[in-house]
């Protein structure tokens, strides 16, 4: 007979250290009952086989609508604390941010040739898809309250939520731990350091709901700018493109049905991933908005590009027609400056028809320069080249860029070097040991040939201890690998160095079937227990991830559970030590490509 984790607390069948580590002794109780209500309801989503009765994609013509830039959220505090940190003593600025998750129907397609808008009712922050922009400077904290007033489901079940900022160094109590659960009508205040400059998202981590809860929109991106320090030459740091030259782009493919006859103009929001397989729908939308357009000068832009679908790979290329599978129209350049995690060494061109694959969740800083098109050419599509281990159709051009007029002309040049970059060799010099994670599928989607389970460690890391790991995709299908908490570096996939532009600091990697990659990291700052899992969010939820732990006597990633509301006036109280103090080797530097000596603190001697 199986046993579910809710009959199991119900029963007393799970021991108090793992009831007690999730919410603590007073609210044990209160655990088991909320959980006895289905709240908490851990149970993988049933295999849904629906598919959309009538497709309307063909139903409203493309690239009519403009892209909607996204425009950065505003704190609504900001204030100073006081810190002590090895010795020494400092105003520490942080920046306090509300975001409420409900329902919302939003605008899709604006009003035009006399027709309405075309909406849908997606599951969102602030009532916007994608959520909103944060834009933080680097080492400037962050608090952002996420209130859970989504409800019940179409099943009259509640959606529970958990909050993972992808690609930051957080503690493992702010991470979006799976388990980490908020029911409806609770809320919970995320910390983060913003010690990183690179591309984050925010999206939803429940435990077995996360790609339906991705899907319905529970996701948005998150900067934290470049500074000078990260580049190799710092009188070249304002040489990307910035302020309207710099846009975020949120790619998302999704499927959509007319569930009233005769209302074309009210769309409902498909899941459907396949039978556990994945979600690839048949609708693009970028920034939220169906198949956009963008007026653009003839100069160079920055786009920040996020693969925000829950399973779909795509093939990045410019060309100049809309429907064509091909990109052979002329030898475009797209120039990859940016990583998951930072700024390359090198910038990277890719001329037409190289492409730039984006696997899911993962993020890319590139720069058009639209003065390299001729002035008889008007319009340039962002189109998405086939890739095999996709399923259904592939939907080609996603963006179209309408070229004004007026040639500008950029005087400052992409630096060339560019990033400040670790050395990799002297990394994988020094690493401890390798450990090896095979993905594969049995009856579910596995690690190791395992499940996901909250209290199974597969891995233990020392703290601030440099490993490889070895990751073995042994089928048939794609998994984009996330890894939480580290930054790595890619050594090699199937003994090959890995592409250009995987080539700077990353925190998924693209398994192909069959691929064998080595990364190598150093496991730091934070202590505790972290995940690792596939991002085809489909199979993680099915059960491929596990979780490791770094050094020992961590803070529990269940300690600061999610508390019923209303909520305290935010910021009342001070913020918890976001940055522990590390073990001296963790300082120890590493040769870069830059050729830039690091020294140590002085306080802290060499091992």
């Amino acid at each position: 007979m199986k046993i579910t984790r809710r009959e199991a607390i119900r029963f007393g069948l799970l021991g108090s250290s793992v009831l007690l580590s999730s919410y603590g002794l007073t609210d044990a109780a209160e655990a088991a009952e909320i959980c006895d209500r289905g709240i908490c309801d851990r149970e993988p989503l049933p295999i849904n086989s629906q598919t959309p009765q009538l497709s309307p994609s063909l139903l409203a013509r493309r690239f009519e609508a403009p892209l909607p830039i996204l425009t950065s959220l505003a704190p609504v505090l900001s204030k100073t604390y006081r810190v002590t940190r090895r010795g020494i003593t400092y105003d520490q600025p942080i920046d306090y941010y509300e975001m409420t998750m409900r329902k919302q129907k939003v605008e899709i397609l604006p009003a035009q040739g006399g027709q309405p808008a075309i909406t849908s009712t997606f599951w969102t922050y602030n009532g916007i898809v994608p959520g909103p922009l944060i834009r933080q400077e680097k080492n400037r904290e962050s608090c952002i309250r996420f209130s859970n007033c989504l409800g019940q489901d179409e099943a009259q079940k509640d959606i529970c939520a958990s909050v993972h900022l992808h690609g930051m160094a957080s503690l493992p109590q702010y991470d979006g731990y799976a388990e980490d659960i908020m029911p409806p009508g609770y809320y919970k205040d995320y910390y983060y350091p913003n010690n990183r400059a690179s591309i984050l998202w925010y999206h939803d981590h429940a435990v077995h709901k996360t790609s339906r809860n991705v899907y319905m929109g529970l996701a948005g991106m998150y900067i934290v700018n470049y500074a000078p320090e990260d580049f190799c030459q710092v009188d070249q740091a304002n040489c990307l493109p910035s302020g309207e030259f710099d846009i975020p782009l949120i790619i998302q493919d999704k499927s959509f049905e007319i569930p009233q006859a005769g209302n074309s103009n009210d769309w409902k929001l498909v899941f459907n991933d396949r039978r556990r397989q994945g979600v690839y729908a048949d609708v693009m939308l970028v920034n939220g908005r169906f198949y956009p357009h963008l007026q653009v000068k003839r100069q160079k832009y920055f786009f920040r590009i996020l693969n925000a679908s829950a399973s779909r790979t795509y093939q990045l290329t410019l060309s100049r027609t809309e429907n064509s599978q091909t990109a052979g129209d002329g030898a475009y350049q797209l120039t990859v400056v940016g990583s998951d995690a930072g700024l390359l060494a090198n910038p990277v061109p890719l001329v037409a028809p190289q492409a730039l694959r984006i696997g899911v969740a993962e993020r890319y800083g590139v720069i058009i320069d639209f003065a390299q098109f001729p002035a008889d050419v008007k319009q340039i599509y962002l189109k998405n080249l086939p890739f095999q281990n996709n399923l259904g159709t592939e939907p080609g051009a996603i963006l179209r860029f309408d070229l004004l007029d007026e040639p500008v002309t950029s005087t400052c040049p992409i630096p060339n070097p560019l990033g400040i970059m670790t050395d990799r060799q002297a990394m994988i010099d020094r690493a401890v040991t390798t450990r090896t994670f095979r993905f594969g599928r049995s009856n579910q989607w596995t690690i190791n040939g395992y499940g996901w389970s909250a209290t199974r460690i597969d891995g233990n890391p020392g703290q601030c201890d440099i490993e490889i790991w070895r990751l073995i995709n042994t089928g048939g299908w794609v998994h984009p690998l996330h890894i939480h908490l580290i930054d790595f570096r890619i050594i090699d996939r199937n003994g090959l160095p890995p592409l250009p532009y995987e080539q700077g600091w990353k925190d998924v990697v693209v398994l192909n079937p069959g691929d064998v990659v080595r990364v190598v990291a150093k496991f730091a700052p934070h202590r505790g227990k972290y995940m690792m899992h596939c991002h085809n969010i489909v199979h993680e939820d099915h059960d491929m991830m596990t979780q490791f732990e770094v050094g020992k006597d961590g803070p529990s990633p269940l300690s600061d559970p999610a508390k019923p509301l209303p909520a305290p006036p935010i910021g009342s109280t001070n913020p918890p030590a976001l940055i522990e103090d590390l073990p001296c080797r963790c300082f120890e530097p590493l040769p870069n490509n830059c050729n830039i000596q690091v020294e140590l603190p002085k306080d802290c001697q060499r091992p």
